[in-house]
C-alpha cells in the first residue's frame, strides 16, 4: 500500500511540475504563416530578396557550384512588379574556378487566383546579359544574352517576409550557368522581404 501512495504522491507531483513550468515559460510555436499576402503586393510597394539558384558538390568531378541572385523590384501596380536581378556563381574545379555574372530585368505578376491570405502564385519573365571568367571552352561565348520564365509559390511566414520556391526555364549561351544549367528547367528557393511605400504605410 505505501508503494501504491509513493507512486501516486510521484505521479502528481511530476505532473503538477510539469503544468507549473509550461504557464512560467509560456512557450509558443514559431510562426510559420502570416495573412498578409494581400497587403504586401500593393502598387508602391518594394520588393528586396534573393534566391539560391544552385548549390552542390559533384563528388565524380570534385567539383563546387554556387549562384546567388540578389534583386530588387517595385510594385507598380496592385500584383505586378518591375524589377532587376544581379547573378553571381562561383564554380570551383580540380584546376581553377570560374566567376560568373549577369544582369536581367525582370517582370513578375501574383496571380489573384488561386490565392489565400498568406500564400500566392505568381509567374515572372526576365531578359538580360551574361557573362563569365572562362575564356578557353568550345562553342561557348564568354558574354551571351539571357533569357527565361519562372513559375512559383510565394509563402508569407511574416507580415513582410515570404518563401519562395520556382520553376526555371533559362536560355543563354554564355559560359555561365544560370539557375543551374546553361538552357534549361531548374529549381529554385529563395526569400523575399516586402517593404511598404510611403502611400502605403
Amino acid at each position: 500500500m505505501k508503494r501504491i501512495y509513493l507512486l501516486f504522491t510521484l505521479c502528481a507531483f511530476f505532473t503538477t511540475g510539469s503544468l507549473l513550468a509550461q504557464d512560467t515559460l509560456n512557450i509558443e510555436k514559431p510562426q510559420t504563416s502570416a495573412a498578409v499576402a494581400n497587403e504586401s503586393i500593393q502598387q508602391g510597394n518594394w520588393l528586396v530578396g534573393a534566391s539560391i539558384g544552385s548549390i552542390g558538390y559533384n563528388f565524380k568531378s570534385e567539383t563546387f557550384q554556387l549562384i546567388l541572385e540578389p534583386r530588387a523590384g517595385y510594385f507598380i501596380s496592385d500584383n505586378a512588379v518591375l524589377g532587376v536581378q544581379a547573378q553571381i556563381g562561383l564554380m570551383l574545379y580540380d584546376g581553377g574556378e570560374n566567376f560568373s555574372y549577369g544582369l536581367t530585368p525582370f517582370a513578375r505578376y501574383y496571380f489573384p487566383e488561386g490565392a489565400s491570405p498568406s500564400s500566392r502564385w505568381f509567374g515572372e519573365a526576365l531578359a538580360g546579359f551574361a557573362g563569365s571568367s572562362l575564356k578557353d571552352s568550345d562553342g561557348d561565348r564568354i558574354f551571351s544574352s539571357v533569357l527565361g520564365l519562372r513559375a512559383g509559390y510565394a509563402h508569407f511566414v511574416a507580415r513582410n517576409v515570404a518563401i519562395e520556391a520556382t520553376l526555371n526555364y533559362t536560355r543563354t549561351s554564355a559560359d555561365v550557368s544560370v539557375d543551374t544549367s546553361t538552357s534549361g528547367l531548374s529549381v529554385g528557393v529563395g526569400f523575399q522581404i516586402y517593404l511598404p511605400g510611403r502611400g502605403t504605410m
